[in-house]
């Protein structure tokens, strides 16, 4: 197991194209230079150890390391030492909806990047709880299994998007269904489905899973997001929007939240139901849901130790920046003779 503890130096790898754009400008801007000043028959004459290859050769060098110095400032660490620990905490599944009119943008970035965003911070105020992601459109897909590694849990959470599912719709029914082979058989531990939706165009008869979850010991948290006005489903190329979502007479369609479904469901199942328009109210009301809650000792094995690695980048980096010192353009005796790059003609 590895972790990289300063993941925002990897900008600064937004250098190495930019110096080769540079170089390449410079490279072209000098060989024209040269066939103004001479005929390469003539350049040869005026400057007969000069190697056509050794800058490239250094420059490249330069770059690597320059990336080494970069990976090294990451600091990626090694996990050393596994141990089991003992943690207390709740079994927490987020089934958050991924169907297109979770792209519609009437609250902002979109309805599915606040889902993402309110579920982030909900993980960031989670102590040793364990936690599951599923996501759902017309079907539902398990998308991480129960799990103690956070990190974990919000990479793939970023990974989500509205692509993931063909068919169209919001089952919440087998969300609350899939959730619900998630958490172990016989274990005592708390049980909690947090479900992020527009709750719109719900299928399937989502009232009687619900009681079968509850009759599990599962309770429901529910987390509306988008406004009761709504706002078209944007259709993006590129990133870019192209048009909006039209019916079948050619009228836009404006998607809104249904929260009637999503209080339904959290009553039934003695759960409780927010509207994600803050997230520091959200977090908030999860917070205080889950203290309500019994928790459960269970045993985990985790990485206890992890070292360094940023020493390896920094040797090789200083190993490749003294290769570039040393490294003449022009050519050497031996080199020369031993004509690798076939500069010299036979």
């Amino acid at each position: 197991m590895y972790i990289l503890e300063e993941q925002e130096y990897f900008w600064l790898l937004l250098i190495i194209p930019v110096l080769m754009v540079f170089y390449a400008v410079l490279y072209f801007w000098k060989k024209r230079k040269q066939r103004e000043f001479a005929s390469p028959e003539m350049f040869k004459e005026l400057s007969p150890d000069r190697s056509r290859v050794k800058s490239t050769v250094k420059f490249l060098l330069l770059l690597l390391s320059l990336g080494c110095l970069i990976f090294a400032l990451v600091n990626p660490k090694i996990g050393t030492k596994m141990e089991t620990v003992t943690r207390e905490g709740v079994d927490i599944v987020f089934a958050i909806d991924v169907s297109k009119s979770m792209e519609a943008e009437d609250i902002a970035p979109n309805r599915l990047e606040k889902s993402k965003q309110l579920v982030t911070q909900i993980i960031n105020n989670l102590g040793s709880d364990r936690v599951g992601i599923i996501g759902y459109a017309g079907s539902a897909f398990p998308q991480l299994p129960i799990t103690t590694d956070y990190g974990s849990a919000k990479m793939f959470l970023q990974s989500m998007n509205t692509d993931m599912v063909s068919s169209q719709g919001t089952a919440i029914n087998e969300a609350i269904e899939l959730a619900t082979t998630y958490y172990g058989e016989g274990e005592p531990t708390s049980k909690v489905l947090i479900v992020i939706s527009d709750g719109e165009d719900h299928g399937g008869e989502v009232e009687s899973i619900a009681k079968e979850a509850a009759n599990l010991g599962i309770r429901i948290f529910t987390i509306g997001v988008g406004t009761e006005k709504g706002g078209p489903i944007p259709l993006k190329r590129g990133g870019i929007v192209q048009s909006y979502k039209k019916d079948e007479t050619g009228e836009t369609v404006i998607t809104k939240m249904n929260e009637e479904t999503l209080m339904e469901i959290a009553r039934v199942t003695n759960g409780e139901y927010v509207r994600g328009n803050v997230t520091g109210e959200v977090t908030e009301k999860v917070s205080e849901f889950l203290q309500d809650l019994d928790k459960t000792e269970f045993e985990a094995r985790q990485f206890a130790e992890y070292q360094s690695q940023f020493q390896w980048f920094l040797g090789l980096a200083i190993i490749l920046l003294l290769a570039d010192m040393f490294l003449l353009e022009r050519k050497t005796a031996w080199m020369k003779r031993l004509n690798l790059f076939n500069e010299q003609k036979k």
